[in-house]
C-alpha cells in the first residue's frame, strides 16, 4: 500500500494508516538483523508477501504472509531458488562479508528485476568529494563495514541492467520510534538544525518500503534523516 505524504519545509510527513493495497512479493535477506527485522515488520504491516532469508531464522516468529528459509546468502546455489518468483529482493546483509558482484548476478539469474539495498552512512559526503568514512573522527571499528559499503555501491553504480536502489541512513542509525517524519536527500549527509545526523531504524524502514512501493530512485543512492 502507499502511505499518503505531506511535504513541508523539506520534511516528509507520512500519515501512518493504509491508503491503497499493493501486493508485492519481496525476498528479504538478513531478516533476523536489527534493520532486517524492522523492514520485515514494515513490509508485513503494509500487507506485502515476504520470504525471509537468514542462516538461522528460528528466532523469527511465524506470521501470515511470511515464509522463512534458512540459507547462506553468500552461496548462490542456496540463494538462487529462494529468489525466483519475487518482484523484488531486499538486502540487509553486512557489506564486509558480502560479494556484491556475486549477489547481483544471483538476483539477475533469478529473473528478479529490482534490488533494494540497506546502505551505510560512510559513503555519504560531508563536503563535496569528501566521504564521512574518510573523516578523522570516523571510528576504526566501523571502517571494514563502511569500506565494504563503498565497494558495494561502486559495483552497483556500474550495473546498468538491474533496477537497483541503495538507501543510506544518517550517521546515527539506532532503534527508536516510528514517527513517519523525516527528510530525504541524495549523496550528502543529512543533519538537523543542531548538527545531529540520525534516523531511527523504524523510520528508515518506512522510507525503504516507500521506495519499494513507489520507486523514485532507480539506479540511485539516496539517504534519509531527521
Amino acid at each position: 500500500m502507499v502511505l499518503p505524504t505531506i511535504v513541508a519545509d523539506g520534511r516528509v510527513f507520512h500519515l501512518l494508516h493504509r491508503n491503497q493495497e499493493i501486493d508485492i512479493k519481496v525476498a528479504l535477506m538478513g531478516v533476523t538483523g536489527h534493520v532486517g527485522s524492522r523492514l520485515l515488520a514494515e513490509l508485513l504491516r503494509r500487507g506485502h508477501e515476504v520470504t525471509g532469508i537468514a542462516r538461522d531464522t528460528s528466532k523469527v516468529t511465524g506470521q501470515p504472509r511470511l515464509t522463512l528459509h534458512d540459507a547462506d546468502a553468500s552461496q548462490p546455489h542456496q540463494l538462487l531458488p529462494l529468489l525466483k518468483g519475487h518482484d523484488a529482493v531486499a538486502s540487509a546483509l553486512k557489506f564486509a562479508t558480502t560479494d556484491a558482484a556475486a549477489l547481483i548476478n544471483t538476483v539477475k539469474q533469478a529473473a528478479v528485476s529490482r534490488l533494494l539495498v540497506v546502505g551505510g552512512a560512510g559513503t555519504l559526503e560531508v563536503a563535496p568529494g569528501k566521504l564521512l568514512l574518510d573523516t578523522p573522527d570516523f571510528l576504526p571499528a566501523w571502517r571494514p563495514e563502511a569500506v565494504g559499503g563503498r565497494r558495494f555501491l561502486d559495483v552497483l553504480r556500474a550495473e546498468h541492467t538491474l533496477d537497483w536502489t541503495f538507501l543510506s541512513p544518517s550517521a546515527l542509525f539506532v532503534p527508536g520510534e516510528r514517527t513517519g517524519k523525516f527528510r530525504l536527500g541524495g549523496d550528502a549527509l543529512l543533519a538537523d538544525a543542531h548538527g545531529k545526523s540520525w534516523i531511527s531504524m523504524e523510520d528508515y524502514a518506512i522510507a525503504f518500503v516507500d521506495e519499494l512501493e513507489t520507486p523514485r530512485h532507480s539506479r540511485q543512492r539516496f539517504t534519509v534523516g531527521y
